[in-house]
Parts: C-alpha cells; sequence; structure tokens
C-alpha cells in the first residue's frame, strides 16, 4: 500500500476541472453517487452495474428522473428474453432463470426493463465488455469509476473464502474489474474502492497488493485507507477501507478526522407509533437482563440496546448502541438469523 513520503508533497493534486461522468460498477442504490451529490459536486449518472432488481429499483428512484416507457412496441415474450440474457437477479446469488422471469406479469417485466434502461445498467459484470464502459472525450469529460465489489467473502460476518483470482467467489469478482479496464482503450481518470477493512487485513491482503500490482502497472497512483464513520460526522462506529486510484503520477489526501457532534439519539424521532415496540416476553426479559447487568438505565435512558436471543456480549452482534452514543456496525441478517432490533 502507498504511504506518503516526503517526494509526495512535491506532486500535483488531481483537479476536477471538467464535467464528471459517474460509473457506479456493483452500484446497489447509488450510495457512491448520493456522496458525489452531498459533496456538490455537478456530474453526470453515466452508467451502472447492477443486477439486483430491487437495487435497480431503489437506484431508479432515488437517482433517476426519467419515466420513459422503454419497452414501448416489445411483446411480453421479447422482455423475457431480453430480461432473461441480462442477468437479473432477484436474490442477489444467482441470476433468474427464463423460466421464473416467464411466469412473472408484463407489469413486473415492463417495469424492470425500463429501470434497466433508465439507469444505463450494464447489468451483470461477468457479460460486461470494456468497449460497454463508453469512455470518450477525455479532454472534456472526467471519468469515475467505482468498484465496491461483494464484502461477503471477505467480512467477518461471512465464511471468509477471500477473493483470489479464479475461485469463483462473490467477492472474486473484483477481477472482473481488472478484465473490463483491461478491455477498454481509454481508462478512467479516477476509480475510487470502498470495502470492508479485511479487504487488506492478513487473509486478504496478498490478493490485494496484486490488484494494487495490476493498477500500478496501468499507470495508477493509488491511495489507501481504513476510515470511520464516526470520525467523519457519522453516529455508527463503522470502519471502512477505501482506495482512490488516480490515472498518472499525483498525490491525494485522505480528509483529516471532525469531531462528532451527533449521537444515535438525534436521529430518533421523539414520539413513535406503538406499533413498531416489541411487546413479546423475550423483549421483555432482554430489557430487565440489560438493566440489571447496568446496561440499560432504570430511568430509561439508553446506554446500550442488545441482541435477541444470540451473542456473547463479545462482538457487535450483542450491542447497538455503546456508551458514546454511537452504534456499532451492525451485521446483515435473513430470515434464518435471529431478530435484532435498537
Amino acid at each position: 500500500m502507498h504511504q506518503l513520503t516526503i517526494f509526495d508533497y512535491f506532486k500535483q493534486e488531481f483537479k476536477i476541472d471538467k464535467p464528471l461522468r459517474l460509473i457506479e460498477l456493483f452500484a446497489g442504490c447509488g450510495a457512491q453517487a448520493m456522496a458525489v451529490r452531498d459533496l456538490g459536486i455537478p456530474f453526470e449518472h453515466y452508467l451502472i452495474c447492477e443486477w439486483s432488481i430491487n437495487s435497480i429499483a431503489a437506484y431508479k428512484a432515488i437517482h433517476i428522473d426519467d419515466d420513459t416507457d422503454y419497452s414501448q412496441g416489445l411483446t411480453k415474450a421479447e422482455l423475457v428474453d431480453i430480461l432473461a440474457d441480462y442477468g437479473i437477479s432477484n436474490n442477489c446469488k444467482e441470476p433468474m432463470s427464463r423460466e421464473s422471469i416467464s411466469r412473472k406479469g408484463e407489469e413486473w417485466l415492463r417495469f424492470n426493463y425500463n429501470n434497466i434502461k433508465a439507469t444505463h445498467n450494464l447489468v451483470d459484470i461477468t457479460k460486461a465488455k470494456g468497449k460497454d464502459l463508453k469512455i470518450v472525450d477525455k479532454d472534456k469529460h472526467i471519468y469515475l469509476l467505482t468498484y465496491s465489489f461483494p464484502c461477503q467473502d471477505l467480512s467477518l460476518a461471512g465464511k471468509q473464502n477471500g477473493m483470489s483470482k479464479g475461485t469463483d467467489t462473490r467477492s472474486s469478482l473484483l477481477w472482473e474489474v481488472e478484465r473490463l479496464l483491461n478491455e477498454t482503450e481509454e481508462l478512467p481518470q479516477l476509480l475510487l474502492m470502498e470495502n470492508v477493512s479485511q479487504v487488506i487485513g492478513k487473509k486478504n491482503i496478498a490478493d490485494f497488493q496484486m490488484w494494487q500490482n495490476f493498477l500500478e502497472s496501468k499507470g495508477y497512483s493509488n491511495y489507501v485507507k481504513v476510515l470511520n464513520a464516526k470520525d467523519y460526522g457519522v453516529a455508527q462506529n463503522r470502519e471502512r477501507a477505501f482506495m482512490v486510484s488516480i490515472l498518472g503520477d499525483y498525490v491525494y489526501r485522505f480528509p483529516e478526522p471532525k469531531e462528532l457532534t451527533k449521537c444515535v439519539a438525534d436521529y430518533l424521532e421523539d414520539e413513535v407509533d406503538e406499533k413498531f415496540y416489541m411487546n413479546t416476553d423475550k423483549a421483555q426479559k432482554l430489557i430487565d437482563t440489560l438493566i440489571e447487568t447496568g446496561k440499560l438505565p432504570e430511568d430509561g435512558g439508553v446506554k446500550k440496546v442488545g441482541y435477541i436471543e444470540k451473542g456473547t456480549g463479545e462482538h457487535q452482534s450483542n450491542q447497538v448502541y455503546d456508551n458514546q452514543g454511537i452504534s456499532p456496525c451492525l451485521s446483515a441478517s435473513d430470515k434464518k438469523e435471529p431478530l435484532k432490533f435498537i
């Protein structure tokens, strides 16, 4: 990983002095687009690559004001063929089969097709080609490509199968980005990666170094740092690794931490409808236990709230608030996991 040296202070900082075109691989609901928007940087939603139909719908609803019916003139059979070829997914684990898509109603087919077209979506990164990135007129535009590839095989909450090339794990989809960058004739000037901190942990550091070496061979200068959300104005203890890669011999300095002025309570409503409360014996037992152990004051003020039925108290799964009034990074759960509440 690149560490700043005295020589870096003589390097030029990269300036965004042209219209920005944003390409979001593994786009999700568009968190990177939100960040660029909130920074006040004018940009164009140029391309995304996302196969989850729910994420695509969310991206469209949040970012894109386009109600064009791109499906007009297409039959239901044609829409089935197109969506199946795209490789859309309804569970983020595998593409939907043509048979399952064909069982959907015509309204559903048109809705999802229109979302894909409106978001300029490449859908399945394994099918995308370098030419699909459409990086042209770099004298007129700056291209920012983001690639927050799947973390399931890196995170402590997952099976930690890693991201090694050729292993066919979800996190190894990183190497599809390598393929795209090798295939495109013009490279984006800026790359941004965000992932769990384990991406540069002991188990994955060799693969991550290989990735950095590849980028350097393409002419990028890489800058890596683990940042914590609580150091940048968000009341959550959430560490993430970031890498900024700049095409050329430029320097990048990560922003300095700032004092946290909010706690979780600042985000909560003062009055909450009764339907959102858990009125069960298990919930009450948990609250009584927290009061007995001093984690929840008897006067009702919340310092810590726990995790139902599971956890030892030694990791994030058993805590939601801490004594600083901030939230730890919450683990994802599905229907097989115990419930959590805050």
